[in-house]
């Protein structure tokens, strides 16, 4: 059952440039905000706005992640909502709890924890701080468009290298590349791992699925490029969605490979909360011609919801279809030699600088 909506557009239009085409119900607020009588004078729709970004005194940084099957002890966000407008985020429910909405507003309204490296610089300082690996990012692309002019990932890295703080980076967008001089720094002692996101090698599916990204082609550049200077890069095939990207696996793994990938994993996508509605009324509008059929496979991962939260089944999915998909990623990464190894983070190295006020 699809429920209203608060925000959406006349019949045969369309918000290019945005992975979501509406703005789904806060289940967090009792009120809200609607368009009605759309005879009126005033035009009830408007073309999709500019992005915003607003700034946030932030309190906290750094959160301790206690999902089992997420692969990261510790993370960081400097940026809430993304710009790339990836219609399967699930990052998206997060921005319910700003009062907005996890679909137009989490791409077009972007708040920035501006203090995130006085933040992280007070969170390596405390004396109970014992170290383990930090993930840029756990919820949104730390090297999203804004980054260009806020600078906040790339203070948060140099910390990390005064401090030989281990950090790990995920990513779908070429911007890491202005960062691989001090990355490069990191990886000489094994303090940093990179992952690039390659969903698609379809460029007219990127477009609509992740709208703000780079190509496939520009991702495997990353690959290349910081494996060529000794960055130890992997690369996430994810979320695998049967119907539209799932065949693509041998293709993914493959050109990674080729362009020095020593790591890959995947997961299968899950559609929780608010995302459920987001995508739903996307795949409909992009692809009418297969949408129920991709959502009854979508289904048929998880027992037939879209969702499963059960921790290591949620990510992996579960019957004949989940089955297929890890059958095909085992046998195509070691085909092509991805993860023979396993990269270990460096945690000795860490140091909390001296300060001079420390001698006195």
């Amino acid at each position: 059952m699809i429920l209203p909506f608060q925000e959406g557009m006349p019949e045969n239009q369309y918000y290019k440039g945005r992975g979501a085409q509406i703005n789904p119900r806060n289940r967090f607020l009792t009120d809200e905000y609607v368009k009605e009588h759309t005879e009126g004078i005033d035009e009830w729709w408007q073309a999709d706005v500019p992005t915003q970004v607003f700034e946030e005194h932030a309190k906290s940084l750094v959160n301790k992640v206690d999902s089992p099957d997420v692969g990261m002890w510790y993370s960081m966000n400097p940026y809430q909502g993304c710009e790339h407008g990836c219609i399967y985020c699930y990052a998206r429910n997060s921005h319910q709890y700003w009062g907005l909405s996890a679909g137009l507003d989490f791409e077009r309204k972007i708040i920035v924890k501006h203090n995130a490296p006085e933040l992280l610089r007070k969170f390596l300082d405390n004396k109970n701080w014992v170290p383990k690996p930090i993930s840029l990012s756990g919820n949104t692309d730390c090297y999203q468009p804004v980054e260009r002019k806020m600078w906040l990932t790339r203070q948060l890295l140099e910390i990390c290298l005064e401090y030989k703080q281990p950090v790990g980076i995920i990513t779908k967008n070429s911007l890491v590349l202005r960062d691989r001089y001090i990355l490069q720094k990191l990886a000489a002692e094994n303090l940093v791992c990179v992952y690039v996101s390659i969903t698609t090698m379809q460029e007219d599916l990127r477009q609509k699925m992740e709208p703000r990204t780079t190509t496939a082609a520009q991702r495997l550049k990353i690959v290349k490029e910081l494996t060529d200077v000794g960055i130890p890069v992997g690369v996430m095939t994810a979320p695998i969605i049967p119907g539209l990207n799932d065949q693509e696996i041998p293709r993914l793994i493959e050109a990674s490979a080729e362009n020095g990938a020593k790591f890959a994993g995947y997961t299968v996508v899950r559609l929780n909360d608010a995302v459920k509605l987001i995508f739903h009324d996307w795949l409909h509008k992009n692809f009418p011609d297969r949408a129920d059929k991709v959502w009854h496979m979508i289904e048929g991962l998880h027992g037939g919801n879209v969702n499963d939260s059960e921790f290591g089944r949620r990510m992996r999915g579960d019957g004949n279809i989940a089955d297929l998909i890890r059958q095909q990623f085992r046998i195509y990464t070691k085909k092509h030699g991805l993860n023979q190894e396993r990269f270990e983070f460096n945690t000795d190295a860490f140091r909390r600088p001296t300060s001079q006020l420390s001698l006195f």
